[in-house]
């Protein structure tokens, strides 16, 4: 039996996805107790900007090494490897008595987080056929809204119940839990299942040719779709991640007075948007047969979003601002489209470490965003923080036209 052909690999893809969703919940959660690291280990905002940044520089940094390592030896290791540091990583944190455990172990969890998605969409690629990996793109995306999700009013509601330590000490068990799992599920079960298949890492019948790995970066980097692609993520998921993630619930309590578990239940807006963008973007271009046409009307609107956020000043509508983030989430849900478009313009030679450079662009943003909203924070007073916060809009604005531009440049291919 062929492993695209069996039921099987919706094993597969359930085991992977849960893994995610869980990796995907410790993006966004510390964003929850900013406030009360920031008193308990008397940090600045900058350092709650450097510790954020930290997490997302390891997962930029690694992107392109993580694919060429898995166009290589295959995914399944380095998935299996990644979940197991990221919950590590996540019970370091839990049980941190200073700031500098705090600092190393968000470190850590970027290093597990950056193995995870780039080696998902391999995997993906391995056990399913061409025409369902675009919406099985979609169902990923639904799967990281739901753990962005888990990471706002019921993991609030957790912390105020029992502190901030016990649900990250719990999350990082079920995610070293679930790297043993994995183990089974893509290592050990497959081998007994598809022994004529063992060993092989793509839905490929052939061998695939090696190509090395000077001429694999250089071809990546004078092609124009690699850098569209970086933009493209650039874009729209740092701004989403690297405001939501860190400084999306202090503007909410700061701007609008709310308590945080009203600011989480604020951002959650962002995260249904997520959850819907990223299965309906999807269907609508597999649909059009055109991935760029629905992309760039995306962009479009997200550029939009952010622009009027910084224009409507320091004191915008709340209402406002919900309608804004609904649909700044739904671009961060349909970036899955640019996996799509990495998979339509790179061979299956490279296309591990061409998403590896997309996703880099993306996460880059996600470094590079808290820690200048930070910096821009520390300018100003504690009695002018609303000032500095809506100064610190003007970013999530500006790294969205840099992805407007991507989406523009990538040549338009049709998949139908």
């Amino acid at each position: 039996m062929n492993r695209q052909a069996s039921r099987y690999r919706w094993v597969v893809f359930s085991a992977v996805l849960w893994s995610y969703f869980l990796v995907v919940s410790q993006r966004t959660a510390p964003g929850l107790v900013t406030g009360q690291l920031m008193k308990q280990f008397a940090l600045s905002a900058t350092t709650m900007g450097l510790m954020s940044s930290l997490q997302f520089f390891a997962y930029a940094g690694l992107q392109i090494p993580v694919g060429l390592l898995s166009d290589r030896f295959g995914p399944n290791r380095f998935l299996i490897l990644g979940t197991f540091l990221n919950g590590l990583g996540t019970v370091l944190y839990s049980i941190a008595p200073n700031s500098a455990v705090l600092l190393g172990s968000r470190f850590l969890v970027g290093v597990g987080d950056a193995t995870i998605f780039v080696n998902f969409v391999a995997i993906l690629n391995a056990w399913f056929l061409p025409r369902e990996f675009v919406r099985l793109l979609g169902v990923i995306g639904l799967g990281g809204g739901l753990g962005s999700l888990m990471a706002t009013v019921p993991f609030s509601m957790w912390i105020s119940d029992v502190g901030w330590r016990v649900p990250f000490l719990t999350v990082g068990a079920f995610l070293m839990a679930s790297s043993v799992l994995l183990v089974e599920l893509l290592v050990r079960r497959p081998r007994r299942l598809f022994p004529a298949e063992a060993g092989m890492t793509t839905g490929n019948t052939h061998k695939p040719k090696r190509i090395g790995v000077l001429q694999t970066v250089r071809r990546l980097l004078t092609t124009r779709e690699a850098w569209a692609t970086f933009m493209c993520h650039f874009g729209v998921v740092g701004t989403y991640v690297g405001f939501v993630g860190s400084w999306g619930v202090p503007y909410s309590m700061h701007v609008f007075g709310l308590p945080l578990g009203s600011a989480s239940a604020l951002m959650m807006f962002g995260l249904f948007g997520a959850m819907v963008g990223g299965p309906l973007a999807t269907w609508i271009a597999s649909k059009v047969g055109a991935n760029k046409r629905v992309y760039t009307v995306v962009y479009v609107l997200v550029f939009l979003s952010w622009a009027v956020w910084f224009l409507s000043g320091s004191a915008p509508s709340l209402v406002l601002v919900t309608c804004l983030l609904v649909v700044i989430g739904l671009g961060n849900g349909a970036s899955a489209l640019t996996f799509a478009i990495v998979r339509e313009s790179f061979s299956s030679e490279v296309v591990g470490v061409a998403s590896g450079f997309a996703n880099t662009g993306g996460f880059l943003s996600a470094v590079l965003l808290p820690s200048i909203f930070g910096l821009i924070l520390d300018t100003f007073p504690q009695a002018s923080a609303t000032i500095g916060y809506h100064d610190g809009l003007l970013i999530p604005a500006a790294f969205s036209l840099i992805g407007l531009v991507g989406v523009l440049l990538v040549r338009e291919r049709k998949t139908a």
